[in-house]
């Protein structure tokens, strides 16, 4: 095996260990059910007890008590070689965003690279079931067609019976096979393992006659329906060793032993081949060692690169072993009065803030989130652990959670005003400039230390007015990290393909390449600080008998030499600085520039907002907002990422859109409902 080859394998590796397919979701049509209906009752029920119940198989189904349509039937199944944890994990990740994304609808299904979960009132137990069908593939071609085809089918065609011939616990099978081009071929196949072996056979030989309409020539590809499921590819993707430990049976067989040409004299040939056989025994083993190192140095450096370090793969059980923050769900729900209306503080987009007093008397703020918020388990993980190591008096302090089946609580401290955008919208009580400043400065002390001066780094990304809450002396406090992202202390900035956050206060970077830093919140921060000084919303600015962005009219005005007349008409007539004003309206300004590299960190902003003998920048353009949505000032955007927002998405679309243009890490999907 020469470098090259090599230097190959380990590429494929790295990427394989680096990417996973996107999940898939079906809200398939066969009903809906209202939020109260008996199908609502037993539908969570039903959801509540999957990931709990489920076991080293990957496999289990329940079903609710009653009758007829008002009947919820469940069942998961995990791929063959997933650990139990990551197979519970998936479960309930998968269980949230089904009812996040088919919202009352009676039967659907999602399935992604570890586990598939799918629900209906219609009994399927028992029955084979191919649609809809998912199909994944390699965007690489083989080398030899037609050899490769050959070999594949026999790989298939024998995995195919290994795992129907599997019990009514598991029925999974996975090998290899020498192909063309010194290549082997790797193949995982399994069913349900509720089905028959004629009927996980008949599913599998479906899925295998579909391979040379969407996989044809290809070098991997993955076709999924709900009761079986097929992939090959040209690498090992499969955890061999779990395969082992659950069905030694099933274990895929170890390669052949090279074959040995016959000595060449008529003497010693035992020792020969001894010698011989050692060798290769040892050059293997080397090359194997050396593809290992370089994989898993390309791997962990490209995730080092790709992904912030997250707090987001704990287990809940690694929550739990923090049991001074774990509250029992009863005691909550008795602080809250049963979450009645009469406690309610508000309501947001992951669910209601409750009000609500422990039996020592305490004060508290409850967060009920919502199963259809879009905060599922990894938001609620992620808010949990990273405030739980935040103290600062600019942030919202937790108190503690509770979990308890489909309900995540968040306890925090009570702030005892509302949200900052109740004072400067909608004028509840009118701040004079001194308080309007002493919030601007609090807000900022309270970014810099998400920044830089807690052990963590943490970018918030959703910094707007509603999310900054007021304590009795009108302290700003930062809340809400539903969103944040936990760096290392040597990273600078993140990708990611999901936008999260609330438009107007998102930075074009982020919002265009999905591309966000430190820099993302200094430009959310420039933001309130404009709205904070003007009173107005940033997207609903009114001069006259016009109505315009805030960050247009606001750079229109200061160039012009006529930023007064941006200023709150509540503070002008007021007794507060009108050079301060105008200063902290300059700041916000070089706060939103379109540039990121041209704003200034918020360890530099504390230091304008405090001493104002610092000179300041001259701003740039900034970045502009319209009625329509972004729209940024310059192009200066590469053309791959202005096509992964234009592209039509359907019959055929990007299943992972990647952080970064690769093209070793496209796969492609297709869905069809057969």
């Amino acid at each position: 095996m020469n470098h090259q080859r090599i230097l190959f394998l380990a590429m494929i590796l790295s990427i394989e260990a680096a990417q996973l397919a996107s999940a898939q979701i079906s809200c398939q049509n066969n009903g809906n059910y209202t939020r109260n209906s008996t199908y609502a009752v037993n539908l969570n029920s039903t959801l509540a007890d999957l990931s709990r119940n489920v076991i080293d198989s990957g496999f289990y189904n329940a079903s609710s008590a009653g009758n007829g349509t008002d009947t919820a039937n469940a069942a998961v199944l995990c791929r063959g070689d997933v650990q139990l944890s990551a197979c519970r994990d998936c479960i309930g990740e998968a269980r949230d965003e089904l009812l996040r994304s088919c919202p009352y609808q009676k039967q659907a299904i999602r399935w992604d690279e570890r586990c598939m979960l799918r629900y209906s009132n219609a009994a399927f137990y028992g029955n084979m079931d191919t649609s809809p069908m998912w199909f994944w593939w390699n965007p690489y071609n083989t080398t030899d067609p037609e050899q490769f085809e050959e070999v594949l089918s026999r790989l298939l065609d024998r995995l195919r019976d290994q795992a129907a011939d599997g019990g009514s616990l598991r029925k999974v099978a996975a090998g290899n096979e020498s192909g063309p081009a010194f290549q082997d071929i790797f193949a995982l196949q399994q069913c349900t393992p509720d089905l028959t072996k004629e009927e996980c056979s008949s599913c599998l030989i479906n899925a295998k006659s579909n391979i040379p309409a969407y996989c044809d020539g290809k070098r991997g590809c993955r076709v999924i329906s709900p009761s079986c499921s097929l992939r090959f590819e040209i690498y090992s993707f499969y955890n061999e060793t779990r395969l082992r430990e659950l069905d030694p049976s099933s274990s895929p067989p170890s390669p052949p032993a090279p074959t040995l040409p016959p000595s060449s004299s008529g003497r010693g040939d035992g020792n020969t081949n001894t010698t011989r056989n050692i060798i290769i025994i040892v050059g293997v083993s080397i090359v194997l060692s050396l593809i290992l190192a370089v994989s898993a140095v390309i791997w962990f450096t490209k995730r080092k690169a790709q992904k912030p370090i997250e707090i987001l793969h704990q287990s809940v059980d690694e929550i739990s072993t923090a049991e001074s923050l774990q509250y029992p769900f009863s005691t909550i729900k008795a602080a809250t009065n049963d979450f009645s209306d009469d406690n309610k503080l508000g309501e947001g987009g992951f669910g209601s803030v409750y009000k609500g007093k422990l039996p020592n008397g305490q004060e508290i703020a409850v967060k009920r989130l919502s199963r259809d918020s879009g905060q599922g388990v990894v938001e609620f993980k992620n808010e949990v652990l990273l405030l739980a190591k935040l103290q600062h008096r600019n942030l919202v302090r937790l108190l503690g959670f509770s979990i308890e089946g489909m309900e995540k609580l968040l306890i925090y401290e009570l702030v005892q005003n509302a949200s900052l955008d109740h004072f400067i919208f909608e004028k509840r009580c009118p701040l004079d400039w001194e308080r309007r400043y002493k919030i601007i400065g609090g807000i900022a002390r309270g970014i810099l230390y998400l920044h830089e001066d807690s052990r963590l780094k943490i970018i918030h990304r959703d910094l707007k007015p509603s999310n900054i809450l007021l304590d009795t002396e009108m302290n700003p406090k930062i809340a809400d990290f539903g969103t944040a992202r936990l760096f290392g202390q040597d990273e600078t900035q993140g990708n990611t393909s999901r936008i999260v956050g609330t438009y107007g206060y998102m930075p074009p970077e982020y919002m265009i390449r999905g591309q966000f830093s430190i820099k993302s919140d200094v430009f959310s921060f420039g933001v309130l600080v404009l709205e904070i000084i003007s009173g107005c919303k940033r997207n609903n600015f009114r001069s006259g008998d016009n109505v315009e962005d805030l960050l247009s009219f606001a750079w229109k005005n200061w160039r012009e030499g006529t930023a007064a007349s941006v200023v709150d008409p509540g503070l002008r007539s007021g007794s507060g600085s009108m050079s301060e004003m105008l200063r902290c309206m300059h700041i916000g300004l070089l706060c939103v520039q379109e540039n990121a590299a041209e704003r200034p960190t918020m360890a530099s902003v504390v230091i304008m907002l405090s001493s104002a003998s610092i000179s300041l920048a001259v701003p740039a353009e900034p970045a502009f907002y319209s009625s329509g949505g972004y729209t940024p000032r310059r192009s200066n955007y590469n053309s791959w990422e202005l096509e992964s927002i234009n592209t039509q998405q359907s019959p055929a679309s990007v299943a992972d859109q990647s952080d970064h243009s690769s093209n070793n890490e496209v796969s492609i999907t297709d869905l069809h409902p057969r």
